[in-house]
């Protein structure tokens, strides 16, 4: 779904959510698109897996949905949400929030948190990329073990099959990245995030960005949506 082009004279800016299909490239570009903007990444992806990893009180709560492929609880996003978005000191700064919200019920609780540290979105970037394209990056998605480093056995491969060129590490397949859980996935997104697109179209804080093509590509056209 295509959101109309926001207009420059709303730039620079600095408080932004991605948006797109799993397999869009929502963490390869806000790691560039961060950088030159020179705000904090928030992956809430990173996050939740984090805490699962850590066996922190998250963890039952996340691991199980995460295995079927499915959303983590909203209230239990929402509070890690607030937690990061307060130590990265939001409301005199900004950021660049990756993969939340994802429903329009998430997009209204993320109002409010902004709210609360007095802060509100500038810019909503959907990432918009076909199904089976999406499908085809996510089964080919490895990612380094000790790093976190993503590579693509087929767009992105390592000098050596199977170890990051980074650090040596192993790389490895997510269990949500592999067979049926990648049609319930791109199902979900389907089904749960037009109506968010609508919610922020309707607030005039959406834009849209082809996500297909070459990385590189993408970045530009990114930075070019945010004006800079």
């Amino acid at each position: 779904m295509a959101g109309e082009q926001v207009s420059k004279a709303r730039q620079p800016t600095h408080r932004v959510v991605l948006v797109g299909r799993p397999g869009a490239g929502k963490g390869t570009q806000a790691r560039a698109v961060s950088d030159k903007l020179g705000v904090p990444h928030i992956s809430t992806d990173d996050l939740v897996r984090g805490n699962v990893a850590r066996g922190t009180p998250l963890r039952n709560a996340a691991k199980s949905h995460l295995a079927r492929g499915e959303l983590v609880p909203d209230e239990v996003t929402a509070a890690v949400v607030r937690q990061r978005l307060v130590e990265c000191g939001v409301a005199s700064g900004g950021f660049l929030l990756e993969g939340y919200p994802r429903t329009a019920s998430q997009g209204r609780v993320l109002a409010e948190v902004l709210d609360d540290v007095g802060t509100q979105l500038d810019l909503v970037l959907e990432m918009s990329v076909g199904r089976d394209e999406a499908a085809l990056r996510l089964a080919g998605r490895r990612g380094c073990s000790s790093c976190g480093r993503m590579w693509h056995v087929r767009f992105n491969p390592p000098a050596v099959y199977g170890i990051c060129d980074d650090c040596a590490g192993s790389l490895e397949q997510r269990g949500d990245d592999a067979g049926p859980v990648i049609d319930r996935r791109l199902d979900l997104y389907d089904r749960d995030t037009a109506p968010l697109l609508d919610f922020y179209g309707r607030q005039g804080v959406l834009a849209t960005v082809d996500a297909s093509g070459p990385v590189e590509d993408v970045t530009e056209r990114m930075l070019s949506a945010l004006g800079v």
